[in-house]
């Protein structure tokens, strides 16, 4: 039966096929089962009453009954008159599935799943958007990878206007890069005072943090994966990293401090920080937000600037003028030093 379409369990989460029942029975009674066990149910996927495990891509963990419960009663609201059956078999059926499995260890009742895994833009989108209206308070965003893209800020901007006019106040970081994107400008003219940025030479990889409650990070390479994080110690700690970053960040509105040496800039002056710790250049680029091209011209330019004909040369030349230390990091060097002598050849 392996490989058979989901149009073959034309059904409800309430109401689920003979094969979905005993695969997701199985899965709350012992907390987990095989993708290979799961393919003749897809529904069960595409209800979302299984999902992959954070831990072992392999196995499928089961929504608890009770959040599934809680998502139908959500989406039956509005048709309780015309529905009342279905909803009272609906909770029947739950009732039962949730008597198959106690609580996971260290969750209180009617508490919410920990770690859930979102596979797809669409739940991703999904998630974001419910986390959004519930939102009340506030939002911290990291924004890493340089230019935001005029399509990249029209995607969330749904959210941030909602969030504007409910009062609700933004945090966002981004590269120092983002600082050239005319995007990135006016969608903060646009938001007002309901955003503050701040920009920083390296930023940590995207997050998302609504109230210090739920928060998202990526949980892939290629962002089609998301975890949606609700348990308070990994809140709390993605918190305080947020606002240490935010501390040593830059605010968007002041300009970036000067460079301690003549002729170099403050890009080139991370990028020296960067190779003195061995570096390649594609690395450098992704952490600094910019292309791997735009990297070498300024690793040229660097050469030049401080007269070294090799890369070895230039690592010697980034140590003798003091390029190896992060910007801010010596305060005791004076801001504007000149570049020493170069060495007799």
């Amino acid at each position: 039966m392996a490989g058979h379409g989901a149009e073959e369990h034309p059904h409800g989460a309430d109401r689920l096929c003979e094969a979905g029942d005993r695969v997701y029975s199985r899965a709350v009674r012992r907390g987990r089962v095989s993708r290979l066990d799961a393919e003749p149910v897809p529904c069960l996927l595409d209800l979302a009453l299984l999902h992959p495990d954070p831990d072992d891509m392999d196995w499928l963990v089961p929504t608890s009954p009770q959040e599934v419960m809680t998502r139908l009663l959500r989406g039956l609201h509005d048709e309780v008159t015309a529905s009342r059956q279905r909803m009272g078999s609906a909770v029947a059926a739950f009732e039962w599935y949730a008597g198959l499995g106690g609580p996971a260890p260290g969750t209180a009742a009617g508490e919410g799943v920990a770690i859930r895994v979102l596979d797809g833009a669409s739940r991703i989108q999904a998630a974001l958007d419910e986390a959004t209206e519930a939102c009340t308070t506030e939002v911290l965003t990291v924004q890493p990878g340089g230019i935001r893209r005029e399509h990249e800020l029209s995607e969330g901007l749904h959210r941030a206007l909602a969030l504007r006019g409910r009062g609700v106040r933004m945090r966002d970081l981004y590269n120092h890069v983002a600082r050239h994107g005319q995007g990135l400008l006016n969608y903060l003219e646009l938001m007002g005072d309901a955003v503050e940025a701040r920009t920083l030479d390296e930023v940590i990889d995207r997050l998302i943090l609504f109230d210090r409650t739920v928060a998202f990070i990526p949980a892939n390479a290629d962002r089609t994966m998301a975890l949606e994080l609700r348990h308070p110690a990994l809140v709390g700690y993605l918190g305080t990293v947020f606002e240490r970053l935010w501390r040593l960040a830059v605010p968007l509105t002041a300009p970036l401090p000067d460079t301690r040496i003549e002729g170099v800039s403050h890009r080139e002056q991370s990028i020296a920080a960067l190779l003195a710790e061995g570096h390649q250049d594609a690395v450098i680029a992704e952490r600094l937000g910019i292309s791997v091209r735009t990297c070498r011209a300024h690793i040229a330019r660097l050469s030049e600037t401080l007269g070294a004909a090799s890369r070895t040369q230039l690592g010697v030349r980034i140590a003798q003028v003091g390029l190896d230390v992060p910007l801010g990091a010596d305060a005791a060097q004076p801001s504007g030093s000149r570049i020493p002598e170069r060495p007799m050849r």
